[in-house]
């Protein structure tokens, strides 16, 4: 991986079955391994193109840093990073990743707002700070991220902005722009799984089950279930009356995550 590469995070889903621990815990890792390409770099520079170089290099080893959970060392590269150029938008990314990582929620924020601002136009900033304004519960203001993101015409992962502003939709439990985005997600692509579990949420608020069913068997065939995809699917079988197949749901869910808050609301009467 380079320092170019870019940023991209996934939004935690909504509180429906712990949706949002599932998808908190999958936070960094989407952040640093989603979406191989290349960084905008068409933020505003007044550093020398060594210093613009040396960020960059910087960002790169703050990054592997994070990937290899040395978030000390990490953080003294991506400041030298902006020490060399403050400008420089996916050091200021990265540096709200780690930040909001390790808790410091206010820090995580500042770094996330800079980036915007030096790179106002970017696919991937403007993702990153809308995933960051729908995690403290400001997803109205999240949305002009979003929307701001899909038009970035060299944005490499539009499904994921999409799927975000779903899920962040979803949030706010407003289902019909919520189902807008998340089809949009899918239409790149069919397969995304972190469009298609929301997707399968969705429709069961909306007491549409035979579309729930489908869309969480999609996404069983593409994803990795987890406590928070197997109680969807025991809710979603006892909503069709299938009774055996919500104890088998069930059973797995007991059998392989037997201390989680989902097995113990499936046991609950």
């Amino acid at each position: 991986m380079t320092g170019n590469q870019p940023t991209t995070r996934m939004s935690p889903s909504t509180e429906s079955f712990s949706f949002r621990k599932a998808w908190i815990s999958i936070l960094l890792l989407a952040a640093l391994l989603s979406a191989c390409g290349s960084t905008s770099n068409n933020s505003k520079s007044d550093a020398p193109s060594e210093a613009r170089k040396a960020a960059e290099t910087n960002t790169a080893l703050g990054r592997q840093y994070i990937e290899r959970r040395q978030y000390e060392v990490a953080l003294e590269k991506l400041k030298r990073a902006v020490a060399y150029d403050r400008t420089y938008a996916p050091a200021h990314t990265l540096l709200g990743v780690l930040y909001e990582t390790l808790g410091q929620i206010k820090e995580a924020g500042r770094e996330y707002k800079l980036a915007v601002e030096y790179d106002p136009d970017d696919g991937d900033v403007n993702n990153n700070y809308a995933v960051y304004l729908c995690n403290q519960r400001e997803g109205k203001e999240a949305e002009q991220y979003f929307e701001t993101a899909f038009r970035d015409p060299f944005y490499a992962t539009p499904q994921v902005a999409y799927a975000n502003a779903g899920i962040c939709a979803l949030g706010l439990n407003d289902l019909d722009k919520a189902e807008r985005y998340l089809r949009q997600s899918l239409e790149y692509d069919a397969e995304f799984a972190a469009a298609l579990l929301p997707m399968a949420d969705l429709n069961y608020r909306k007491g549409t089950y035979l579309p729930a069913r489908a869309f969480l068997q999609r996404f069983e065939s593409v994803g990795q279930e987890g406590p928070s995809s197997l109680l969807l699917g025991y809710h979603i079988e006892l909503a069709l009356g299938n009774v055996t197949a919500a104890d088998r749901y069930q059973k797995d869910l007991n059998d392989r995550f037997p201390t989680s808050s989902e097995a113990a609301q499936a046991r609950e009467p």
